[in-house]
C-alpha cells in the first residue's frame, strides 16, 4: 500500500508524539485485557470491574484517539498543529490520571479518586484546546473533520462528568444538585462511547474506508451519510438526556436515531469494503469484522432499547452485546487503523525520502504478516469466545476467551512495537517525550 495521495505529512507533530500516545495505550490494552481475564478468574478486589473498563475505554481506546487526531487532523486539515508541547503533556497528564485511577478503585482508597479524576481532567481538556485551535486554521471542514469537532464537545461534557462522579465518592456532590448517581453514571457512559468514541471512530472511518479501498462515496451512500449526520449527535444527546433525567420517551427516541444511523453508516462502510480496489490487508481484514459485528449489534440492541432505554442494564444493548460494541466494534477499529497508521508514520519519517533514490520497504512491509494473522485469529476467536460465554452463561468460555483474546492483542502489540523498533529506533530514546517537549520542530 503507498501513501495516499492529498495528505501533507509534515504538517503533524514529531513521530515521537502520536507513536508515544500508542505506545501507552498498548500497555493500558494489556493491562486492562489482563484484569478482565483476573476478574472471570474470580478476582474482585475493590472496583475491579470499574477499573477494567477504565483501563480500556479511558487507557486504550482514548488515549489512542488523542494520538490519532493529534497525528491526522493537522495531516488531514492542512494545516499545522497549534501546539506539540501541549501534546506532550496532554498524554503524561491523562496516563498518570488513568494510571492512578485504576490503582486506587482496585485498591478501595475512593478517597483519592477526585485527584486522578482532576488530572484526567486537565489532560483531556488540554488535547480538546489543542486540536480546536488547530482545527479553527481549516478553512471549511469536511465529514471527518465535522464528526471530531463534535466529538471535541463530547470530550468536555464527559470528563466534566466523570470529576464530579469521582468528588461525589469523596463528598456527596450529585444528591444536594437533585441527581441520582445511577442516572449520571448512564449518561456519563452514554455520551464516552456513542459520544465520544463512536462518533470520533465513525468520522474518522469516512474518510479511511474510502481512502484505504480506493474507492468514493456514491448513490445511497450519500443520503444515509447525511442522515448519520444529523440523526446520530441528536440521537445521543437525547439518549443521554432521556438517561440522565428518567425521561424514557426522549430516550427511546434518541435510542432509535443511534441505532438507525449507526446502521447507515454500517451499510456505507460495507459497501466500500465491499468495492475495495486494493488487495486485502490486516487493516481492511479488522474493519470487516467491525462493518458485520456492527450490524449484528443494532440487530440485538433494538428489543431492548425500544422496551426500556433507561435501564442501566442496557446502557450499551442488552448485557451480553456490551463486549459485542466495545471489544469487537470499537477494539477491531483501533486494531485495524493502527496496523496502518503506525507503519505509516515510521514509513514517512524513515523512508519517504528515500523514494527514487535508492530501493525502500512498502508500508505493509513494516510489520509481521504471520504476527498479524496470528493475532487476528486469536483477538477474533477470544472475543467470539467471550460473548458467546456471555449469552450461553458458560463462565468458561469466557474465561478461556479472555485469556485467548489478551494472547491476541499482546501479538498485536508486539508486531506494531517491533514495527518502530527495527524501523524508527530513535523515537525509543530514553527522553523522547522531553525531546519532543523542548524542541517545536524536532523530526
Amino acid at each position: 500500500m503507498t501513501v495516499p495521495a492529498g495528505v501533507d505529512a509534515d504538517r503533524g507533530p514529531p513521530m515521537t508524539v502520536p507513536l508515544g500516545h500508542f505506545l501507552v495505550g498498548f500497555a493500558f490494552l494489556l493491562a486492562g485485557s489482563a484484569l478482565g481475564v483476573a476478574s472471570a478468574a474470580g478476582f474482585d478486589g475493590g472496583l475491579a470491574g470499574l477499573a477494567h473498563v477504565h483501563l480500556l475505554l479511558v487507557g486504550w481506546v482514548c488515549i489512542t484517539i488523542m494520538g490519532a487526531m493529534t497525528q491526522f487532523v493537522p495531516v488531514w486539515s492542512g494545516v499545522d498543529l497549534h501546539s506539540r508541547r501541549l501534546a506532550v503533556a496532554q498524554l503524561a497528564l491523562v496516563a498518570a490520571g488513568v494510571a492512578g485511577f485504576a490503582g486506587l478503585l482496585l485498591s478501595g482508597r475512593l478517597d483519592r479518586l477526585a485527584v486522578a479524576g482532576g488530572l484526567m481532567l486537565a489532560g483531556f481538556w488540554t488535547f480538546v484546546y489543542n486540536v480546536a485551535r488547530t482545527l479553527r486554521q481549516a478553512e471549511s471542514l469536511d465529514v471527518t473533520e465535522r464528526h471530531f469537532a463534535l466529538a471535541l464537545g463530547y470530550v468536555v461534557v464527559v470528563t466534566a462528568f466523570g470529576f464530579v462522579l469521582a468528588l461525589d465518592f469523596v463528598r456527596p456532590t450529585l444528591a444536594p444538585a437533585g441527581l441520582a448517581r445511577p442516572r449520571v453514571v448512564a449518561a456519563h457512559a452514554t455520551l464516552a462511547v456513542f459520544g465520544v468514541v463512536l462518533t470520533t471512530v465513525v468520522g474518522a472511518l469516512y474518510q479511511l474506508a474510502t481512502m484505504f479501498t480506493q474507492t468514493e462515496l456514491h448513490g445511497v451512500d450519500a443520503p444515509l451519510r447525511r442522515f448519520e449526520e444529523v440523526g446520530y449527535p441528536v440521537g445521543v444527546v437525547a439518549l443521554a438526556g432521556g438517561r440522565l433525567f428518567a425521561a424514557e420517551w426522549p430516550a427511546r427516541i434518541g435510542a432509535l436515531l443511534v441505532l438507525a444511523s449507526l446502521l447507515s453508516f454500517a451499510v456505507v462502510f460495507g459497501r466500500k469494503l465491499y468495492e475495495t480496489r486494493v488487495e486485502w490487508t490486516p487493516m481492511l481484514s479488522r474493519y470487516a469484522v467491525v462493518a458485520l459485528a456492527l450490524v449484528v449489534w443494532v440487530l440485538v440492541s433494538l428489543p431492548a432499547w425500544v422496551a426500556d432505554p433507561t435501564d442501566p442494564a442496557a446502557t450499551f444493548g442488552p448485557p451480553d452485546a456490551t463486549h459485542l460494541l466495545l471489544a469487537v466494534v470499537v477494539g477491531f477499529v483501533l486494531l485495524g487503523t493502527l496496523y496502518h497508521v503506525v507503519p505509516f508514520i515510521v514509513w514517512v519519517r524513515q523512508y519517504s525520502d528515500r523514494v527514487g533514490l535508492e530501493p525502500v520497504p512498502m508500508i505493509d512491509d513494516l510489520y509481521d504478516d504471520r504476527l498479524a494473522a496470528a493475532d487476528f485469529w486469536a483477538t477474533l476467536g477470544g472475543l467470539v469466545l467471550v460473548v458467546g460465554g456471555g449469552v450461553a452463561e458458560v463462565e468458561i468460555a469466557r474465561l478461556v476467551g479472555g485469556v485467548v483474546a489478551t494472547l491476541g492483542f499482546a501479538v498485536f502489540a508486539l508486531n506494531l512495537v517491533g514495527v518502530v523498533v527495527r524501523h524508527g529506533p530513535e523515537s525509543l530514546r530514553v527522553g523522547f517525550l522531553a525531546r519532543a517537549g523542548s524542541d517545536p520542530d524536532a523530526d
